[in-house]
């Protein structure tokens, strides 16, 4: 698959900034919206950041920059139709869950590996970037998988404060209001945010199914996850307001292939009073990443931390 990256910079201009806007061309000709965080120091490895559905590029700077202080090559991105890479209307968009997987997380990959060569890469997925390993081609070149708040999402099994709700996403508003607009109109029913119809469908395919992407898709992609070797760390929390427990033991069950470590965190015991799903990036959150998660990062052969 033939990825091309143009940025503010090439081979003839100066050093990279620490941080560098990117815009990453895909095999199909769509332009992604991407932001490089160079490392302070010596580098360490490198970190691809994926984000959950609908959360924007942006809600990941802190933690990127932290990536960056430590001395990681890091890359932030939109998916197609979201953040920084939407262009326009969503209404008539071709795109589904898949594409994000398989066009758009695989070119920031070719590009971070370019950034970042003769180090190792981890990949950091956000609930849906999390889920969505198995899709992308080259996912073997990744040497460290972390999750972070990453479950299954199959309605049933999630967190009671949401599954008491998300009937009225899947039944009602998700359907109805895709097919009266041409996408999901997310932003205007404090709903998830806008999202392309074929995102909307799949996903809603997905967590209607027990078995999640699995079940829904059918065993080519039971034997997508199974062929994922790469180790994988999970951590999720126990106040998260989406994904219970049964959620995230299901999802990584799916990683038959692949040595998993799942650790479950409560709040009070790293000294926190609440993380939620989405809490962990927040930037006065940093010491916790130190704590959990540095040591997690694959990391180059005789590196040291500075």
């Amino acid at each position: 698959m033939a990825v091309l990256a143009r940025s503010r910079t090439d081979a003839t201009t100066p050093p990279l900034s620490p941080v560098d806007s990117v815009t990453v061309e895909t095999y199909d000709g769509t332009q992604l919206a991407a932001r490089y965080f160079a490392p302070l120091g010596p580098a360490r490895g490198a970190a691809l950041i994926v984000p959950a559905m609908g959360v924007p590029q942006s809600f990941y700077g802190a933690f990127a920059r932290w990536l960056a202080s430590r001395g990681f090559h890091a890359v932030t991105f939109d998916y197609r139709g979201m953040g920084l890479s939407r262009t326009g209307s969503l209404r008539g968009m071709r795109t589904d869950i898949v594409t994000w997987a398989e066009l758009d997380t695989a070119a920031v990959l070719r590009v971070l590996e370019r950034r970042a060569p003769g180090v190792p890469v981890t990949w950091i997925g956000h609930s849906l970037g999390g889920q969505i390993i198995p899709f992308v081609r080259d996912r073997g070149r990744v040497e460290k998988i972390v999750t972070i708040a990453t479950g299954s999402g199959y309605w049933r099994e999630n967190a009671r404060p949401l599954r008491h709700k998300v009937w009225l996403l899947w039944w009602l508003a998700a359907p109805v209001a895709t097919a009266l607009v041409g996408y999901f109109p997310g932003r205007a029913l404090r709903m998830v945010g806008d999202l392309p119809a074929g995102v909307i469908r799949q996903w809603r395919r997905w967590c209607l199914d027990p078995e999640y992407a699995v079940g829904a898709e059918g065993p080519e992609v039971r034997a997508l996850f199974a062929r994922v070797t790469t180790p994988i760390t999970s951590l999720s929390f126990t106040d998260d307001e989406m994904m219970s427990a049964a959620n995230i033991e299901s999802i990584h069950g799916m990683y038959v292939g692949a040595h998993r470590v799942l650790r479950r965190i409560a709040p009070g015991d790293v000294g926190l009073a609440r993380i939620g799903h989405f809490g962990f990036f927040r930037a006065e959150h940093e010491p916790l990443w130190s704590r959990v998660v540095e040591h997690e990062l694959a990391v180059a052969p005789h590196a040291v931390a500075s």
